[in-house]
């Protein structure tokens, strides 16, 4: 691998994370010469990471001026939201079809990782660990046609949930409770109680009512 390769890929990872945590906010305005000098490279790499990151939509170029971050479609987290419902609902009833004790355990030990980061008040960590949730058993449904699918809404997710996080006080408190009522319904197979409650928790966390459902 070249070392201009090499740069390139480290300057798309720094600003795509960048992106995805909210630290660059959608509609900001960014430039090859701020990013490269934030990042201490030239503007070669930064350039090739800019031309990746519009082709994967998460930016939009504009010669002599710059690239604007991408903001989130106003239907995107309804739409992200619905899939995630159609998603994690099949999945739990799959787990739950048989003894989804592992699984619980799992998600209660998520749960505890949530606890600690928010008590921290590391926003961006608890972003991931949320997201890593509800991955937790959508993986443990056993499809692996619907794992993939999920994941490709991963890094969606993720902007959505760390937009959400920051947009304004949060009650991060309320958050892992809904955590922890998803856990005890999964424990419990309580699919229907399990699908009531992601609507509750979705539909209050990203401020949209979840239609079609």
């Amino acid at each position: 691998m070249s070392k201009t390769y090499s740069s390139a890929e480290q300057a798309y990872r720094a600003v795509k994370e960048r992106i995805l945590s909210g630290a660059l906010a959608g509609g900001e305005l960014i430039s090859e010469g701020e990013i490269a000098a934030d990042l201490g490279t030239s503007r070669t790499p930064v350039r090739e990471a800019f031309l990746r990151l519009e082709t994967e939509g998460w930016m939009k170029l504009y010669p002599k001026r710059g690239a604007l971050v991408a903001p989130i479609p106003p239907d995107e987290a309804e739409h992200v939201a619905h899939a995630r419902y159609v998603v994690e609902t099949a999945a739990v009833r799959s787990a739950t079809a048989n003894d989804p004790g592992m699984l619980v355990e799992a998600l209660r030990s998520s749960i505890r990782r949530q606890r600690e980061l928010a008590a921290a008040g590391d926003l961006d960590g608890f972003a991931v660990a949320d997201t890593d949730f509800h991955r937790t058993y959508v993986l443990a449904g056993g499809n692996p046609l619907l794992s993939g699918f999920y994941d490709s809404l991963r890094e969606r997710q993720r902007r959505m949930n760390s937009v959400a996080l920051h947009r304004g006080p949060v009650d991060i408190t309320r958050i892992i409770e809904q955590h922890a009522r998803l856990a005890d319904l999964v424990a419990s197979s309580d699919v229907d109680g399990f699908a009531d409650a992601l609507v509750e928790h979705l539909s209050g966390v990203h401020q949209l009512e979840l239609r079609g459902r």
